[in-house]
């Protein structure tokens, strides 16, 4: 893989993440609600979720599961319904978990399992890492070896990008200090992840 080629593939990455997705949505939502900790919990197990997806597409699992109909609707169903859910719980009051009482491992273990099962559903990833990354690797070296130098990259790239909406996202924690302000503003959230996952539904099935 020559360094030109390599370069093109970060820039690739940038252009992707930059587009907005169940990733970047979750974590504005959880970083404005919740704080710049449970932001960068989830977005730690966004990243192992990748990386995981990754290395399975690698040795051919990500391809077995969009080749068949039924594994992949099952993945996208249950991503959308997951996505829901979590528009729920932002929407309804959790007191026991405000930024004032969010700094227990307990917490931040809670959104880290919600980061990685958000990405875990998410067939779009296994889509890029077998329609996308096969692009990028050299019939000159081994492909697996590629393969998983390009998913490191990729979620490196990714974490950076959602490292970044987290800190944005907590910036404007300040402003939620009101309750009636921060209710009014989760549910908004609320309903705006709402619409990622109608989204992610739609865009999925076109794709599936």
């Amino acid at each position: 893989m020559s360094f030109t080629v390599y370069i093109s593939f970060i820039v690739t990455c940038v252009i992707i993440e930059a587009t907005p997705g169940p990733n970047m949505a979750y974590l504005a939502v959880l970083s404005a609600d919740r704080g710049r900790r449970a932001g960068f919990a989830a977005t730690i197990g966004i990243a192992l979720g990748l990386f995981i997806i990754g290395i399975a597409a690698a040795l051919g699992v990500g391809a077995l599961i969009l080749n068949s109909d039924l594994a992949y609707q099952i993945l996208r169903i249950g991503g959308v319904l997951y996505l829901l859910w979590l528009a729920w719980d932002t929407w309804r009051e959790e007191p026991e978990t405000s930024p004032a009482n969010s700094d227990g491992f307990e917490i931040h273990a809670k959104y880290f399992k919600r980061g990685l099962i958000v990405n875990l559903l998410n067939p779009k990833a296994a889509v890029f890492y077998i329609a996308i990354l096969p692009a990028y690797i050299s019939s000159a070296g081994s492909a697996i070896t590629q393969a998983i130098i390009l998913t490191i990259t990729y979620v490196a790239v990714a974490t950076i990008m959602h490292s970044s909406i987290v800190m944005l996202g907590a910036a404007v924690q300040r402003f939620l200090e009101n309750n009636q302000r921060r209710k009014i503003i989760r549910r908004i959230f609320s309903l705006a992840l709402a619409a990622i996952a109608l989204w992610f539904a739609w865009s999925t099935h076109k794709i599936g």
